[in-house]
Order: structure tokens, then sequence, then C-alpha cells
């Protein structure tokens, strides 16, 4: 290993115990990765601080009572628990689990971290830039900041994550490294319908097919439109992470460092020889990922939840016209009695929605707002006991195995209808074949090859 001068002082314990531990354990991480040096990292985003057990309490306390502190701007993944709404978990559901998830949280505050609690750390207005190299640990953060920001980070798992924080460093290996970047698989959407490709759940769908195909290779995507918005790529990130270990993917002409195949694949001149394999994603492929997100034919409903990654200013802004024009057909309606109705986002974004008066518009429609989590983890409030609707790819692929629940998979304006019939409810358009099939495709645009 070639260690620098600060690498050194911290490995002699010259600044604390806590730094001198988390040093070792970074150096031993590179050993293993097979990185012969450290790179500077300009900030993190942990997951050390959800709690899953006594070790992790243990662990954090350790690092506060020999004086440790984060090295460079650290914000938070998820807890446990929402702080700001602790109502919504009744005390004596797992009260030993809440009172762990508390503690967790408020020692890695006293560490020095930016107390955000989102898995979405990219919707914060300070965001890295292209080629900084940082620390990510959650799925779908990992995903979007080496993506679609460009930034170089691989997946730190809990504890390397906070070590990496405390020192400010991180192993020369994986996606901090260019070669190690370029694509690996290359994804072509045949047949796929303009139409499609326009609706919001394509892009969890596609994000499945990716997850499932890629594994833990870089897979390119050739064939999305031009302009295509960060939810959209937030829901592949999301959706590919979930089904798969995607860490990355290029979106040729869309993404920093994919304005061409070429580029993509660090090549010169780019041939279907170049990647390991080519994959025509095809209407069919997209049925069979599509109907796999759902998981019963009940047409029973008991909830509906949305936000995960939490949910932005523009996706409010999408669902706040779909709940006034259900009021507006029927003025003081609200969401079906018996049907728990859960947005998550984070506190920042949901301060932001406050300013526009839509959190009041909300609630009065009967949704609960959650933060500082995420509802697959564990049910939240009286329990999810029946079916549940959700619009996230993520959403759909974890809780049927997290909550043992029975899932729909939808568009936001079919759970805002659904919620307020009381029952699933299917809109015909995007259930339709022609919508899926080749009957109605026009070719996307992949950017100059």
């Amino acid at each position: 290993m070639q260690l620098t001068e600060y690498d050194q002082s911290l490995l002699a314990g010259e600044q604390g115990k806590a730094r001198q531990v988390a040093m070792k354990l970074m150096i031993r991480a590179a050993e293993v990765s097979g990185a012969d040096h450290l790179v500077d990292v300009s900030m993190a985003h942990v997951n050390s601080c959800f709690y899953s057990g006594q070790v992790g309490i243990d662990f954090a306390k350790f690092l506060l009572a020999e004086g440790g502190q984060v090295a460079v701007p650290t914000l938070t993944n998820v807890g446990l628990i929402d702080l700001l709404h602790p109502d919504l978990r009744p005390k004596e559901v797992h009260p030993e689990e809440v009172a762990g998830a508390r503690q967790l949280m408020d020692i890695y505050r006293q560490l020095g971290c930016e107390v955000v609690w989102t898995c979405a750390p990219y919707q914060l207005k300070q965001r890295p830039q292209v080629g900084d190299q940082i620390v990510g640990s959650e799925s779908n953060a990992v995903v979007f900041y080496n993506s679609v920001l460009g930034a170089r980070t691989n997946k730190y798992g809990d504890f390397l994550d906070i070590c990496a924080a405390m020192t400010g460093r991180a192993p020369a290996a994986g996606l901090h490294l260019t070669e190690a970047r370029k694509g690996q698989l290359l994804f072509r959407l045949q047949g796929v319908s303009a139409a499609l490709m326009a609706e919001d759940i394509f892009y969890h769908v596609l994000g499945v097919i990716l997850g499932r195909e890629a594994g833990t290779r870089i897979p390119v995507i050739d064939g999305l439109p031009a302009e295509v918005s960060e939810d959209r790529l937030k829901a592949i990130s999301a959706a590919s992470a979930a089904a798969g270990a995607v860490s990355m993917f290029h979106a040729v002409g869309i993404t920093p460092e994919a304005e061409t195949l070429a580029e993509a694949f660090q090549v010169a001149e780019f041939d279907d020889s170049v990647p390991e394999a080519c994959i025509n994603v095809t209407p069919a492929m997209l049925v069979q990922a599509r109907d796999m997100l759902t998981n019963t034919e009940s047409a029973e409903l008991r909830a509906v939840c949305l936000g995960t990654p939490h949910f932005s200013v523009s996706e409010f802004a999408q669902l706040m016209p779909l709940i006034e024009a259900q009021q507006a057909k029927q003025p003081g309606i609200t969401i079906h009695e018996g049907i728990c109705f859960y947005i998550s986002t984070s506190r920042f974004i949901l301060a932001e929605i406050e300013q526009q008066g839509w959190v009041e518009q909300l609630e009065a429609f009967g949704v609960t707002m959650v933060v500082d989590t995420c509802t697959y983890f564990t049910p939240i409030a009286k329990g999810i006991t029946g079916g549940v609707m959700t619009n996230s790819g993520k959403w759909a692929y974890y809780a049927p195995g997290m909550l043992k629940v029975p899932v729909v998979f939808g568009s936001m304006a079919e759970c805002v209808e659904s919620a307020v019939q009381g029952r699933v409810w299917r809109d015909a358009h995007l259930w339709k074949d022609d919508l899926w099939s080749s009957k109605s495709a026009a070719p996307g645009n992949g950017g100059n090859r």
C-alpha cells in the first residue's frame, strides 16, 4: 500500500483511536479490492445510521467515545423510523427496535453527519459534480451518483461507509477508476413505442430488466428519448439496483459519460463485437417484467405507498393535479375509508411543499406524509395487512419479501384513483396490448453514434 503522510498519521493514531481504526479498515478494504493506494473523497452518504441490530449501535458508540468525527461533508441515509412523526408507529410495535433506531440516529448526528435521512440525497441543492470522488452506500443513490451525475463511488457497506467518511479516503478501486466505468452490456430498445416511453412506469420496468440481465455488470441503454427527466432516471437507478446489483448504467446521448456508444464503451469505434452481449429489450420482455411486479390478481386494497426512492418536488407537482381532478369531480372527496395512503419523502422536500400549501391539501385528501424512512422496511401506523398498490418498481420488487403483502404495481394516476375507489383500478390505456407492442413503435433518440 502506498500511504500518504496523512494516511500514516491516521494509522499511527495521531488523530485518535476512532480514526485509527477507520484507517485500518480502509487499508484492509483496499487490499481486498486490489488497490495499492487510497483516493481523497469530497463527501459521503452513509447507511450505517440505519438500525439493523445492536452491533450497529456498538460500533457507532465506540467511534463517538473515541472522539470520532466525520472528515468530509456526510449525509445520512434513511433511518428505521420517522423522527418527525413518531405517532405513525405505535409504541407497542417493536419498542426495542424503535429505541435502538432513535439512539443510533442520534449518535450519527453527534458524529458530525448532516442528518438529512433520505435515500435520495441527490435531490438536495448541493450535490457532487462529474468526476468527483465520493462515498455512497444506498443502492439507488450509488447508481444515480455514478450514472446521472457522473460522480465516482463504489457501493460501500455498513461500517466501511462511515470509516471512509471519518478518514476522507477510499480505496482506489472499482468505479473510482475510469477504466472500470466502461459499459459491458448493450441494451437496445427494440420495437418499444414512443407512447410507452412517455409513461413513467416504463422506466421502472426497464430498470428491473437491466438489473435481472446485468447483475453486477454495467449496462448501456441505447434508444431512450433525448429528454429524460431525473425522476425517470431515478426510477431506472432504483429498480436496476433492486432487481440486480447494478451500480452504474449509461444512457447513450443522456448520461455524462455516454455521449456516444463509443464513449460509453470506452473505444475509438463501436461495433457489436465490443459489448459482452447485445440484448434487445422487446415489448415481450417489458410485459414479463411489468407483470412480475404485481403478485396478486385480487382487487382488494388496504394501502397505497408512493415515494421509493423519496418523492421529489416535481413528483409532488405531478401528483397534485391528479388530486385536484378528483376534487373537481366531487368536491370534498377523500381517500376511501379503510385505505392508508402513504408518501415517503425527505424532510427538506416536505418543507418545500409546505411552503406551496401542498401538505395541507394532501392531508385533507387523506394522505399521510412519511419522512426519514421508507414504508417497505416495516409496517407503519396501523400496519399493512392486505393488498398494497405502488408506482415504484423498487417498492414492488422488495415489499413481497419484506412485508409479506400482496403488491400491485401501477401508475401514479392508477394509485390515486384506486385509493379513492377503495379497490384496484386499472387505466385501460396503460395496459392495452397496443401500448406495449411494436405496432405503434417509433425509434427513440439514442444520441450521436
